[in-house]
């Protein structure tokens, strides 16, 4: 690996990384902001564009393959050969929308691109732990970050409104043109950071036997029956009425329960770790091993629910921050739209990366409480807001600078929570390992979006926003229990 190495040093990771994760922000944007504008541009019912939500399903099932981007190829490999078909992809799309309105195709076009898009983020990951040792991991986590969000800002904002002048045919072909080139950048820059494993015809042996492909066709043959996707749509309502009467389980979208389907399982592994280690090992199987390898980490039961738990004041002040200040305090979405989505993302990157360099200079466990509480205690500013700690009249300044206050604390605990996710990644699984975790961070937003909107109409958002800063009580009690706090911990 000596020609790897010299190569590795040759490319700046200021390049590469921030090229692949604009690069996985951008077909996301592309999957999960602009299907459903087009799908009600060509006419869908309210029914079918509501089904376009569905697209994200791959992203929440991403850990279900993430361990044959560890078994097969190389990262490289897989981030490569994924963005070539990415971009095959929206080269059809662009002229089956040219061809006119055709929802069955669009819909198997998306999906393909979801799934493809998903695999990309497993790719990314992965090369990312590959190509970093924990030092760099830590120092580039707001460069990660800063260029995702760049991406989905591109395709949402500038993207869409190019879309409006040149039309969705055109804009697509310049979709396809910026995703070939991404493609050939990464093939000029992206070094070789590790050996190549088993050949990538094995799995494609495996996955194109009779069951699979059986499978496969049954699967297409219901996306494309219909235009209208009536063999999909009455299944799904009926699943969503099922639920829809339990207090607040309506609002579980479909990738929740896929995150509490996954968090139960763990558990049950992690009962059972003993039992299932020793037969899942006598099948000598790669899969079983990544999964059974995850559960065999030290402290694995407070590591997940450190994972679960993290966010969860901030998840609860998320779901309620833009109903308290839009019908409390009055402020203007124009206005929050700058605070928020301008002056606080700016504070939100730059808070991630100054924590990402902090860490990678002096260590996880000597910034952790720091940022944590940055994080956490910042909360409170939405309590002096509900409770007028700051007077009555409350100026566009103020609302402002809570705002961008709050949004750098959200940074600085960012850089905490990714630097941990990939201290939880064993060598030799990391894919598929940073596959299960990332799964597991939408837990906590599952939970609060159960909960959020019926605790802060019974207490007032006062109460609520009080009980946001409560919330983060069991992560911070266990950051005095967790392993990897001082680098990545062998399973003893």
């Amino acid at each position: 690996m000596a020609g790897s190495d010299r190569e590795a040093r040759r490319t700046s990771p200021h390049a590469w990384v921030s090229s692949t994760y604009f690069a996985e922000g951008y077909p996301y944007a592309i999957v999960n902001n602009l299907a459903e504008i087009l799908f009600k541009e060509l006419g869908a019912s309210l029914q079918v564009v509501g089904l376009t939500s569905l697209f994200h399903l791959p992203w929440n099932l991403k850990f279900l393959w993430g361990p044959l981007v560890d078994e097969y190829e190389t990262k490289r490999r897989w981030l490569i050969g994924v963005e070539v078909a990415l971009t095959a992809v929206l080269v059809v799309l662009s002229v089956f929308v040219a061809a006119g309105p055709m929802l069955g195709v669009y819909a198997a076009l998306f999906t393909i691109m979801a799934v493809a898009s998903a695999t990309h983020d497993i790719a990314i990951d992965g090369y990312y732990l590959e190509g970093l040792d924990e030092e760099g991991q830590s120092k580039f986590v707001g460069y990660r970050a800063m260029a995702y969000r760049v991406a989905s800002m591109l395709v949402a904002g500038p993207g869409l409104i190019a879309v409006g002048y040149i039309g969705w045919s055109a804009g697509f072909v310049v979709m396809t043109a910026v995703m070939a080139l991404i493609t050939l950048l990464h093939l000029r820059i992206l070094p070789r950071v590790e050996q190549r494993k088993r050949p990538i015809a094995e799995l494609l042996s495996t996955l194109f036997r009779f069951r699979v492909l059986a499978a496969g066709a049954i699967v297409a043959g219901l996306v494309l029956l219909e235009r209208e996707l009536v063999i999909v749509r009455p299944v799904w309502d009926a699943l969503r009425a099922a639920v829809a009467g339990l207090p607040g389980l309506g609002k579980v979208s479909t990738g929740g329960w896929i995150a509490l389907a996954l968090i139960a399982t763990l558990v049950i592994g992690v009962m059972l770790r003993g039992v299932l280690s020793s037969k899942l090992r006598a099948t000598q199987s790669a899969y079983a091993r990544a999964f059974i390898d995850f559960l065999d980490q030290p402290k694995v039961g407070r590591v997940l629910a450190f994972v679960v738990l993290f966010r969860a004041g901030e998840s609860f002040l998320m779901k309620m921050k833009w109903p308290f200040l839009d019908d409390v305090v009055g402020m203007q979405l124009d206005q929050y739209g700058f605070a928020n989505g301008t002056v606080g993302l700016v504070c939100s990157f730059s808070a991630t990366m100054l924590g990402g360099w902090l860490i990678s200079k002096h260590g996880l466990r000597r910034w952790i409480w720091p940022f944590v509480m940055a994080q956490n205690l910042l909360n409170l500013l939405y309590v002096g807001l509900a409770w007028s700690w700051f007077g009555d009249d409350i100026g566009i300044g103020l609302l402002t600078g809570v705002i961008a206050v709050e949004r750098i604390g959200e940074g600085l605990g960012t850089a905490v929570f990714m630097v941990y996710l990939m201290r939880c990644c064993d060598p030799a699984h990391k894919a598929a390992h940073m596959a299960i975790v990332t799964a597991l961070m939408s837990v906590a937003f599952t939970i609060a979006g159960v909960v959020s909107g019926f605790l802060a109409d019974a207490w007032g958002f006062g109460a609520y926003f009080a009980f946001t800063f409560v919330a983060t009580f069991p992560a911070m009690v266990l950051i005095f229990f967790i392993p990897h706090l001082d680098g990545r911990e062998s399973a003893g």
